[in-house]
């Protein structure tokens, strides 16, 4: 099948700049799954071709795709739909974990990393009582260089030493100090991103995402981590077994 047929053509009398439109029908394409998970885009020459627009334009269009997590380039093999995340809801894994079992590269921008008193918020989710010590991060979630997530978390002050203790991963951290949850309850509910996180995540204002908070508990049923993240609807699906009885 030509490949414009998969995807579609150009609307006629749509103003938007050639280069805009083109990936707008990739996007739509990849996320209505028209594109599957590591189906080859054909080369510029031949979009341009295909599309009567410069390779200019169809490298801009999928240049920006590419920053979007996307589509993915492999040297000496081409440009490639982007698999998406599937995160289970069966076992308690942190971000930098689910990356590295699907063979990518987890890495961090920090927004903030603080220590406090615990808000009426928290002191709920975690029962703790007022004045109680806890330590927050602030963080930009990234999968090959690619933005994925906001993750802003709570812990309980007594958990950890410093908030310096948190390098890469929360979970090692809380591992080493031997206060990993074992438990936790999730909520998961879809989102539109405001413009502040949209532009974190590289997405545009409204996009759709999944917000999930999470409490993790140790296992004498102490509440130690309340975390709300905020994850990009077109780079995960969430998977849950569901079992009879």
């Amino acid at each position: 099948m030509v490949f414009s047929q998969q995807v579609g053509r150009f609307r006629a009398g749509d103003p938007a700049p050639l280069y805009l439109q083109l990936r707008q029908l990739l996007r739509d394409a990849i996320t209505g799954r028209v594109l599957a998970e590591d189906d080859a885009i054909p080369a510029e020459r031949e979009l341009a071709l295909e599309y009567d627009v410069s390779r200019i334009t169809v490298r801009k269009a999928i240049g920006g795709l590419v920053e979007e997590g996307l589509l993915t380039r492999r040297r000496g093999a081409g440009t490639f739909v982007a698999a998406r995340v599937e995160k289970s809801f069966s076992t308690i894994t942190s971000f930098s974990e689910d990356m590295e079992s699907r063979g990518r590269v987890p890495s961090s921008q920090w927004v903030s990393r603080t220590s406090g008193t615990v808000t009426p918020q928290e002191a709920l989710s975690l029962g703790l009582s007022p004045g109680t010590p806890v330590y927050r991060f602030h963080r930009l979630r990234f999968a090959d260089g690619v933005p994925m997530a906001l993750e802003m978390s709570t812990i309980a002050g007594f958990c950890l030493a410093s908030a310096d203790d948190v390098g890469g991963s929360l979970y090692a951290a809380l591992d080493a100090a031997g206060y990993r949850p074992v438990r936790a309850l999730q909520r998961l509910r879809a989102v539109a991103f405001s413009a502040d996180h949209a532009a974190m995540l590289a997405v545009e204002k409204g996009h759709a995402g999944l917000s999930i908070e999470r409490r993790g508990f140790l296992r004498d049923g102490r509440a130690v981590e309340f975390t709300q993240s905020y994850y990009r609807g077109d780079a995960y699906d969430f998977v849950a077994e569901l079992i009879d009885g």
